[in-house]
């Protein structure tokens, strides 16, 4: 498959990494600390909502405000919800109607086979938003076709399919998929009205290969609604309100690559759209609107010099963005639109001399509304023999202002700020790993410093808020453990640990986890196929803006347990059962809004020839 943005991940029977470099490369040759969720497991654990896996990789916060399809925000080492840059089918996706966020809560198990979690700043390699990480979301080419749906709790129900076929050159895919739940209440102040959500999704890619020369187009739309508990409109607190959103998100891009003798040259366009609805009672309230143009090239050369295997890649990359913004309840005081663009390009090199790996790479960003910027990334990675490899790795990261941070108006409540710069993040880790048989284990240290962090600003003047570039650094800095032990198809057992501090000048940071973990199992074994996760959550803080001056809450820690066991009753039927949250743990990640309790769902899927 050919990525507009991203480069193809060849089949291999050794994991490739497709994020971590500009060229996909093995993974113990990626300095950087990269966590793969692979399609199997993603399978076996049949979590309906990407979101949930993010867990399972270390130094990965996931908060939602709510119940399923409620609003989630993913911070990687104690970065903001806007440092994470996310890939889906290799078209960055990001969406600029909505702060630049990755919309994780839209993200269903249909889009997706796999997951890949690189931590660290990648900004280097992929420019804006990599401060914290990258995550992309990957699809296996396969081919037959299969279908399953399961019903739960709450109403839960969810049906989707997909199919495959290769002959020749050509490849094609499609998947699809309609999730929802009649939810519950996600106010947490008592009983009320169900809080729930629609989710609909479709994919789909062509790729077509003669000799050195392969085309290929992909593409992916996402629609869902939401209902979510706001702010009551006359004292301005949390209240059980009949608010909903409504989002689409939708994309494509086509490409072309060649590959011969040691060369490669890559290149594509992609689009992206998105529009987000917000309305009240079934009013309309406001709405955003977001697309993002890109071209992207890429050109490289394998070679061997004095006996080494080394790779040079240089890379350039077009973007233009348009926002636009409009009421109903403020006879359009707040319309918005706005557009910027941004030109880059990275070169990078990588160099394998025997036991060891150095990789260097270096980017020059254009903003149109900003003083350019440049991206720096160094790794060096050594096998010392009897499975052990020492890492390091060190890089910069950087995040445009929002449209919102720049130009968003409320009347009497917020006005954006033009001034702002781009906030601008730099550090480095370093990994002890080992991978020998059926085990793998590492343990990394890490420490990243954020400037010009954008917060928020309030004026007891004129009482109006706005943002601003902080003085000072906010530190990021932990430890990160992981263990992983395969046999066998029976069974692949991983388990991680994180420990995090994370501080900005005013204090600790808002809703990020001292300590947090996961264990994950998944297998088979004759007709059964299995699944099961726990994840810990620590203990976190967060404010009350019920309360004036918005004092500080301290949130417990959670454990969430899910598992999931199918049978196969025959060659083409399974017959399977899911259970979420088993221990009923109360779960709370934004002051005032809840999540489901134990939820149990069963379910059917078809396997085709």
């Amino acid at each position: 498959m050919i990525f507009s943005n991203l480069p193809p991940a060849p089949p291999a029977a050794e994991t490739i990494i497709v994020t971590a470099a500009l060229a996909p490369e093995p993974e113990d040759r990626a300095p950087a600390s990269v966590t793969v969720i692979d399609p199997d497991r993603v399978e076996r654990l049949g979590e309906p909502l990407l979101a949930n896996l993010l867990r399972l990789a270390p130094s990965v916060s996931l908060a939602t405000a709510g119940p399923a399809g409620s609003q989630a925000q993913v911070r990687i080492r104690g970065a903001e919800a806007n440092h994470t840059l996310l890939f889906i089918d290799g078209i960055r996706a990001n969406d600029p109607a909505a702060g630049n966020e990755p919309r994780f809560e839209l993200l269903s198990a249909d889009l997706a086979d796999g997951i890949e979690v690189v931590r660290g700043p990648q900004s280097a390699l992929w420019g804006s938003e990599a401060i914290g990480g990258v995550v992309a979301l990957t699809a296996s080419p396969r081919t037959g076709a299969s279908a399953s749906a399961e019903a739960g709790s709450h109403g839960f129900g969810r049906v989707g399919g997909s199919a495959g076929l290769s002959e020749g050159g050509l490849r094609l895919g499609i998947a699809a998929g309609v999730q929802g739940a009649e939810g519950i209440n996600a106010f947490a102040g008592g009983p009320g009205d169900r809080d729930g959500y629609r989710n609909a999704v479709l994919r789909g890619h062509a790729d077509w290969t003669q000799g050195p020369f392969t085309l290929s187009a992909s593409g992916f739309a996402i629609r869902a609604k939401s209902d979510f508990d706001g702010f009551d409109p006359v004292f301005f607190v949390r209240a059980d309100t009949a608010d909903q959103s409504r989002n689409r998100l939708a994309a494509g891009r086509i490409g072309g690559r060649f590959e011969q003798d040691g060369w490669t040259a890559a290149l594509g366009a992609s689009r992206l759209g998105s529009r987000n609805r917000n309305l009240l009672g079934g009013a309309e309230q406001n709405r955003t609107g977001g697309r993002r143009d890109t071209l992207a090239g890429t050109v490289g050369k394998r070679f061997t010099l004095a006996g080494a295997e080394q790779r040079l890649t240089a890379a350039a990359e077009w973007n233009r963005e348009r926002f636009t913004a409009s009421d109903q309840i403020y006879g359009g005081f707040t319309d918005q639109r706005r557009r910027r663009s941004q030109s880059a390009l990275t070169g990078e090199y990588q160099g394998d001399f025997g036991q060891v790996t150095l990789n260097a790479a270096l980017r020059r960003d254009h903003f149109s509304d900003f003083k350019d910027a440049t991206t720096a990334r160094l790794g060096a990675i050594a096998r010392l023999g009897s499975g052990l490899s020492l890492a390091a790795s060190w890089g910069e990261g950087i995040a445009q202002p929002t449209f919102f941070d720049l130009y968003g108006f409320f009347p009497g409540s917020y006005v954006g700020n033009p001034d702002l710069k781009p906030e601008r993040s730099r550090g480095g880790e370093i990994s002890l790993r080992y991978a020998a048989g059926p085990w793998r284990a590492s343990a990394t240290v890490y420490r990243q410093h954020l400037r010009d962090e954008i917060v928020g600003t309030y004026d007891p003047d004129t009482f109006l808020s706005s943002a601003a570039n902080a003085d000072g650094r906010s530190k990021r800095e932990g430890l990160e453990l992981e263990a992983g032990w395969s046999p066998g198809a029976w069974l692949a057992l991983t388990a991680t640990y994180a420990y995090l501090d994370a501080t900005e000048p005013a204090g600790r940071e808002l809703r990020r986890p001292k300590h947090s973990g996961s264990v994950a199992a998944d297998g088979t074994a004759g007709h059964f196929r299995y699944g099961a996760a726990l994840s810990y959550t620590g203990a976190r803080l967060d404010r009350d803006f019920d309360l004036f001056p918005a004092p500080l809450v301290r949130l417990d820690g959670y454990w969430l347990a899910s598992a999931r066991v199918g049978y196969r009753v025959t060659r083409r039927v399974e017959l399977f059962g899911r259970i979420a949250n088993a221990f009923d743990s109360r779960t709370i990640d934004v002051v005032g809004y809840r999540s489901e309790g134990r939820t149990a769902y069963a379910g059917i899927r078809l396997l085709g020839g």
